[in-house]
């Protein structure tokens, strides 16, 4: 779908537009979303404690926590297809606070489980987030906004590993147990996300000229039966399939760094709960401008080596990511650790900002379905790497040290992402046209 009056520039500190008030709801419930996501994993120690989790059922936690986010991204971005990114962004945050708030009713391994895996859902917004941003603005600055969409809303997954623990102690300090306290800590961002629900619906359009179902009526836009066959129309691109691996390479790694960042340094550096999530955030931190710089980057090479040099700029950001997490893995002196922690942060999610800086361009026919496929090999990723953090004959390190491994290996897999000279001439002319306009207007 190629929607008329795409915004060619970000202005960051305007509400005014449809453009700019999706772009800062996008990063926002994204955000809470991620905040929400990954709200009990700083406090899985007390949680360990308290249920009396083995080893094996923390990696079962984990796992469970992005699995069913696979179908959920998959389901999605269909679904954005049709009905259109404001209502599914709507009742995704609504439907996703019940669970949230839900999980305080775990007592038991089993029901700990089912709240993490609930939880997983929400993970979906990722998909919407970039959807949005992908319909709102032109590429000449697509790729920075999706990466900046995604990079601040990734930031919750940092600011949680800070706030959580924080909010733990303070419940505590009231004279709540531990086990009240971590249940009530969790009511706080489920309540954060039925609002943000309410107020998508108010602030936002689908699209630069309005809802999807305003511009079918209108005839402005396809109805939602010719979308039909482009799910499997993604399928089928080689393209897509090399990008749903990269990006399980990429965002795949984060979630799962997200999950097992705070007891990684809580077990094997002997930090206290608080200071272990304090370094952890450190890595979900550089979200605030590491994914935003892939997607700026990546923009800026296109206009001198077009979407090739979009594809060269993906394989290396994921082959240092890969090198850096190897060194990571190695570190045991604490402030090496973190200092090779945060390099490798910094791969990580310029590698995301690199990936959907190229998505939008694939088949726009079929963007929700293409942004779906390639956001859920992120979670197949975490899912796939979760086992490796679940064996009992595998410490954390080695299992880090084989994990970078696999992301320098999966780096090449960019070569298989290429554009015809037929679309690099479409994506060209697409850019100048609407920067004539943009500088038309403005006149």
């Amino acid at each position: 779908m190629n929607f008329k009056n795409k915004a060619t520039r970000i202005d960051l500190f305007s509400l005014k537009t449809p453009q700019m008030r999706a772009f800062h709801m996008t990063w926002f419930a994204f955000f809470l979303c991620f905040f929400g996501w990954f709200g009990i994993a700083p406090l899985t120690a007390v949680v360990r404690d308290e249920l009396g989790l083995t080893k094996t059922q923390v990696g079962n936690t984990i796992i469970a926590s992005v699995a069913i986010t696979i179908v959920a991204r998959l389901l999605i971005g269909w679904v954005c297809d049709r009905i259109g990114p404001r209502r599914a962004y709507t009742w995704l945050l609504i439907l996703g606070s019940l669970p949230v708030m839900g999980i305080g009713l775990a007592n038991d391994y089993t029901s700990f489980l089912f709240f993490r895996l609930a939880i997983g859902a929400i993970g979906a917004s990722f998909v919407i987030t970039q959807y949005h941003s992908s319909v709102m603005f032109a590429p000449n600055v697509v790729g920075t906004a999706n990466a900046t969409t995604a990079g601040w809303g990734n930031l919750g997954g940092g600011v949680t590993q800070i706030v959580m623990p924080l909010l733990f102690a303070a419940l505590l300090s009231l004279g709540l147990n531990a086990a009240m306290s971590w249940r009530m800590a969790m009511v706080i961002p489920g309540l954060a996300l039925l609002l943000t629900g309410i107020a998508y619906a108010r602030f936002t359009t689908d699209a630069p000229d309005g809802n999807f179902d305003e511009l079918r009526a209108k005839g402005e836009m396809p109805a939602a039966s010719a979308t039909k066959g482009s799910f499997w129309e993604a399928c089928k691109d080689r393209r897509v399939l090399a990008l749903f691996f990269i990006y399980a390479a990429c965002f795949g790694v984060e979630l799962t760094i997200n999950n097992i960042a705070a007891l990684y340094f809580f077990d094997y550096f002997g930090l206290s709960l608080a200071a272990a999530g304090t370094v952890a955030a450190l890595f979900g931190l550089m979200n605030i401008f590491a994914r935003t710089a892939g997607g700026f980057f990546s923009d800026k090479i296109v206009v001198r080596h077009g979407l090739a040099g979009r594809v060269y700029f993906l394989f290396g950001v994921l082959f240092l990511e890969g090198l850096a997490l190897m060194l990571f893995s190695q570190m045991a002196l604490l402030p090496i650790a973190i200092g090779s922690l945060v390099l490798f942060s910094l791969f990580v999610q310029m590698s995301e900002g690199a990936t959907y800086a190229i998505v939008p361009f694939i088949n726009k026919r079929a963007l929700g379905s293409v942004s779906g496929i390639v956001g859920a090999g992120g979670n197949f990723g975490a899912v796939a790497f979760g086992f490796l953090f679940k064996a009992e004959s595998l410490s954390w390190p080695t299992a880090l040290l084989i994990l970078g491994s696999i992301v320098a290996l999966s780096s090449f897999l960019a070569f298989a992402v290429s554009f015809s000279p037929a679309d690099e001439h479409s994506a060209a002319t697409d850019m100048a046209e609407r920067l004539a306009a943009a500088a038309a207007g403005a006149d």
